[in-house]
């Protein structure tokens, strides 16, 4: 006996209504716990790279446990010996400059007014407008309440980093139960693809990880060495800065040159011609030449990829969101090649396409 025609429609919009209950109820408890989302991919995106080596070691035989204790020494050894030999003089230098920094912010806007005195039209122009030479900088208030901003409560921020480095240790040393629970995610006939895009995934970002290491440490071994011959005031901070600077992409060359380059201006006009010139020359270096041959083999992300997942996830989630760009994108690459391109019928004609695209009359 079929069922009346008004009995289905309701209960198609029963069904509906539902769905869509349940998907904004997602959505909004998605939303309120975003940073706890983000907090677990990062945590993920780093076991992954620390697994790599760990796996390498298991492979010969060595017990995983055994494996992920050497590693993790190993990184945390580093990191303290580092810490201990290096954090003491950041830290000086940092209170020496933040100490300093009224005297920079006036010695840099009174050398930016002679400079403008220079060009009356301009200068007359800016006066016109009601903008001083002083409204135009960031005052030092502002500036370290701001920088204040983006730092968590003490209480929290330790909770936070437990958490995060718990996540971490469980995946690298025991990253069966997720990976199981990852492929359980796909059907039994997309499996396969879904391994395949995992795996590449790992390969890039271990490689971004080491391009990040090689570079970052070139760069604040030449920063620190230039601006220690220029006696630019604070060069092991602006060094340190330079070697994370990596990790965000294209944004991060302006964080690495705009404030040494502050400072140097609050010395002279022709110490900050140096130092813009020698910042600017470090990144088409270091850009151009040294970060596509360190990622030439692991990844193939186009700049335009990176850039334009830099200004989604900066616009979305900030500082974190850029942190996680490049992962992100390499994550996204590598289940678009596997789960759509490959799939594709290959195209001979593509070159000669894209040629009539480029070169059309």
């Amino acid at each position: 006996m079929s069922l009346p025609k008004h009995h289905s429609v309701f209960e198609t919009i029963k069904s509906t209504i539902l769905y869509i209950t349940g998907l904004t109820l997602l959505l909004f408890f998605t939303f309120k716990i975003i940073s706890i989302v983000l907090l677990v991919i990062f945590a993920l995106v780093l076991g992954i790279i620390i697994s790599a080596p760990v796996s390498k070691f298991e492979k010969r035989g060595m017990k995983r446990w055994l494996a992920s204790l050497i590693i993790f020494i190993l990184i945390f050894g580093v990191s303290i010996g580092l810490g201990w030999l290096i954090v003491p003089h950041i830290t000086n230098q940092l209170d020496v400059l933040i100490s300093n920094l009224p005297s920079y912010y006036t010695s840099a806007s009174n050398h930016i007014a002679s400079i403008l005195k220079n060009y009356p039209e301009f200068n007359r122009e800016i006066q016109n407008s009601g903008v001083s030479i002083g409204s135009a900088m960031p005052s030092v208030g502002k500036t370290i309440i701001g920088l204040g901003n983006f730092s968590f409560g003490l209480i929290g921020g330790i909770f936070l980093f437990i958490v995060f480095v718990c996540l971490v240790v469980f995946y690298v040393s025991q990253p069966k139960p997720i990976v199981e629970l990852y492929l359980s995610l796909f059907q039994p006939r997309k499996r396969e693809s879904a391994k395949n895009a995992l795996q590449h995934t790992t390969v890039m970002l271990v490689g971004w990880m080491k391009s990040n290491l090689i570079g970052g440490a070139i760069q604040s071994v030449l920063v620190y060495t230039f601006l220690s011959i220029v006696n630019v005031p604070g060069a092991l901070v602006w060094a340190a800065l330079a070697f994370f600077s990596e990790l965000i992409p294209k944004l991060g060359f302006y964080i690495m040159a705009i404030p040494p380059t502050l400072v140097a201006l609050s010395i002279s006009p022709l110490t900050a011609f140096w130092c813009l010139l020698f910042f600017l020359l470090l990144n088409e270096l270091v850009s151009d030449f040294l970060m596509p041959k360190l990622r030439s083999s692991t990844m193939n992300i186009h700049p335009v990829s990176s850039l334009v997942m830099l200004l989604a996830m900066g616009a979305a989630f900030g500082l974190t969101g850029a942190l996680l760009a490049t992962p992100m994108a390499a994550i996204i690459k590598a289940y678009y090649e596997e789960f759509y391109l490959k799939k594709l019928p290959e195209d001979p004609e593509m070159d000669h396409r894209i040629e009539e695209i480029i070169y059309t009359k």
